[in-house]
């Protein structure tokens, strides 16, 4: 039986901790402050916004102490040293430079911003004030990732090939829904497709050439894609995303000696297994976290980033979110998805 190697990622309890605070106080927000309280030894400590309401409901639903009406207050707050950007994307460049400006540490929700031009800018300030930023891409910091990752480095699947990802959630059309809303960020690319390109990205390397097909709604926003990208040294990946069809997201990663090919969604704590010429193997998750609890892994390994004196994550750092927000460029050109303009601060 193929023995695989121990997961890394970051502890959950035990490590460093920061005190965290939240702009943006919707849905994502509450799954990442629920996993980080039930799951880590990290805590929020204060949230931000515009709606003293949406703060407070917020903060008694987490038994959280710092209620600010102002992503201004949020930031200067004292007690916070890491600030949670969970806006809607159009606003991710502008809540990131505030908390930047104001010496904090930042998680940015992905995607990073909404276009590699924004993305720069917010690594370049990020860089320049000597904090920490870095994309809440938190697919890359589950355990079977870390191990996917050192199957790679240790050249157990050979030379990849090939790797194909889908990433496919289906949303009613509801001119209401930000999803069917250029302005705010909509389309399937910048919600789920984010994950599929990084993981291809992951997977095979940075493309170096790419195609992409896909769907447009009348309103301008991309409702599905397929891109085919070949990578320096000719590895392959087929990305597609949807917001018209569900698929179960079981990525493959295909190699000269091995195949790896996920048994649960990729994005969320999973299993796979690893097929080779004796017969297969399988990984099981071993934690027993489940979908958005797996949250809980990035925020973990920031702390510990924080402490080593990091200003960048290793694992997915801004290059990284710079090359993967070209990718999501190509594609939306591609496509002749409109770009989005970047909202300040003001908006709730």
């Amino acid at each position: 039986m193929f023995s695989f190697p121990v997961h890394t990622a970051e502890p959950l309890r035990g490590g460093p901790t920061l005190r965290w605070g939240v702009i943006g106080p919707g849905e994502i927000a509450n799954d990442f402050t629920s996993t980080l309280h039930a799951n880590s030894d990290q805590r929020v400590v204060a949230v931000g916004s515009r709606s003293p309401e949406r703060a407070a409901a917020f903060a008694a639903r987490h038994g959280v102490d710092g209620v600010h009406g102002s992503y201004e207050a949020l930031v200067a707050d004292p007690a916070v040293d890491v600030v949670y950007v969970a806006s809607p994307h159009p606003q991710h460049l502008g809540h990131a430079l505030l908390a930047i400006a104001a010496g904090k540490h930042v998680l940015v929700e992905k995607p990073m911003t909404t276009s590699a031009a924004d993305t720069r800018r917010l690594a370049d300030a990020a860089r320049s004030a000597g904090v920490l930023a870095m994309e809440a891409m938190w697919t890359r910091y589950l355990p079977g990732t870390t191990v996917i990752a050192q199957l790679i480095a240790d050249g157990v699947l050979g030379d990849v090939h090939l790797a194909t990802v889908d990433v496919c959630w289906p949303h009613e059309p509801d001119p209401a829904d930000r999803m069917f809303d250029p302005e705010a960020g909509g389309g399937a690319l910048l919600d789920a497709g984010v994950y599929g390109h990084w993981f291809a990205r992951f997977a095979t390397g940075a493309p170096v050439t790419s195609r992409t097909t896909g769907a447009v709604s009348d309103r301008g926003v991309d409702l599905q894609s397929v891109t085919v990208s070949t990578a320096t040294g000719g590895a392959q990946s087929v990305v597609t995303t949807s917001m018209t069809a569900w698929t179960p997201g079981l990525a493959v990663i295909a190699g000269t000696e091995a195949t790896v090919r996920y048994t649960d969604h990729f994005v969320f704590p999973a299993s796979f297994v690893l097929h080779h010429a004796a017969g297969e193997d399988r990984w099981s998750e071993p934690t027993g976290l489940r979908g958005r609890q797996g949250l809980a892994w990035q925020a973990a390994a920031l702390a510990r980033y924080v402490a080593d004196g990091r200003t960048e994550s290793p694992l997915h750092g801004l290059d990284d979110s710079i090359g993967l927000a070209t990718a999501l460029d190509d594609a939306r050109v591609a496509l002749g998805v409109r770009g989005v303009s970047e909202h300040d601060t003001s908006a709730p």
